[in-house]
């Protein structure tokens, strides 16, 4: 997987970006604009009622946790990829695989010899639920992912160990979720975006299609085409606070990209798709305007 390494922060502010850059910066920074207003504007959600699906049980240091996996055909789906893909994309550390979950309110129950426990209630998309119905592997990644989204929103360290109930689908009951009803916005074709060192398409090293969006109000991420590529092999990528550069081998790329939002390059990852022939790109931002 190519390297993550820190440009400069900033260009130079005597060097100027064309009209193409400028609407882009103007679609990019009111994509994010929306994004964050999507979240906190409640005419722009949608309530569901996610049907039940199976019942984990945990432990936390404040007791016994239950966690309701259900599904909703509301949710999206994620990305249609085999087992096999899936599998090479988490073993090159692929942080653009996400799995779209909406993660319910604690509530209170009594587990059945009475005691007080917590539950959650998890939801995901109802074509993946019976999908993963068919695959241990897909049920055990849907399980981490959602403890962890768990841990992350509510602040929770949870048991990673944990068993499936066999006599029952849900603990307690399942209510109501919002989730956001508008799709994210979607920048694209991005191929031609101001390069301070652009060159004629006929000499030297060729720039690939760049695709970008908003995931989430505070993840930007980018896929780049490199058909003539079989792997990772020889690629370099720098990314900056707002920009991304990339090197292809043998010289047959070669894309400097501004980016008019802040990028935390520390935490930013890649890697390299094989069937698709892309490299992937998951940037987490500094911050969101506002």
């Amino acid at each position: 997987m190519a390297d993550s390494k820190l440009l400069v922060p900033e260009l130079s502010e005597t060097e100027t970006m064309d009209d193409e850059t400028a609407r882009f910066e103007e679609l990019l920074l009111q994509a994010s604009k929306e994004l964050h207003q999507a979240q906190t504007t409640r005419s722009e959600s949608t309530q569901i009622q996610p049907q039940a699906g199976f019942c984990i049980k945990t432990n936390s240091s404040e007791g016994k946790v239950f966690i309701n996996i259900c599904h909703s055909p509301s949710i999206p789906p994620p990305a249609d990829v085999t087992e096999d893909e899936l599998l090479q994309m988490l073993e090159e550390d692929q942080a653009g695989f996400r799995i779209p979950m909406s993660l319910g309110e604690p509530h209170a129950e009594l587990d059945a010899k009475g005691q007080g426990c917590t539950a959650y209630d998890v939801a995901v998309n109802s074509d993946f639920y019976w999908r993963m119905q068919n695959s241990d592997f897909l049920r055990e990644l849907v399980v981490t992912i959602a403890r962890e989204g768990l841990e992350d929103k509510y602040g929770l360290q949870l048991n990673p160990e944990w068993r499936m109930l066999k006599n029952r689908t849900f603990m307690g009951s399942i209510s109501q979720q919002n989730i956001r009803s508008q799709q994210r916005p979607r920048i694209q074709e991005l191929g031609n975006l101001y390069t301070p060192s652009s060159r004629p398409a006929e000499e030297g090293p060729e720039k690939p299609h760049l695709n970008l969006w908003l995931e989430a109000p505070d993840l930007l991420l980018a896929e780049i085409d490199l058909p003539k590529l079989d792997g990772a092999l020889g690629l370099s990528l720098e990314i900056g606070e707002n920009r991304l550069v990339m090197g292809g081998p043998q010289q047959l790329y070669h894309l400097d990209a501004y980016i008019p939002l802040r990028i935390n390059s520390e935490e930013s990852k890649a890697a390299f798709h094989r069937k698709r022939k892309q490299l992937m790109v998951a940037m987490p931002l500094l911050s969101v305007p506002s």
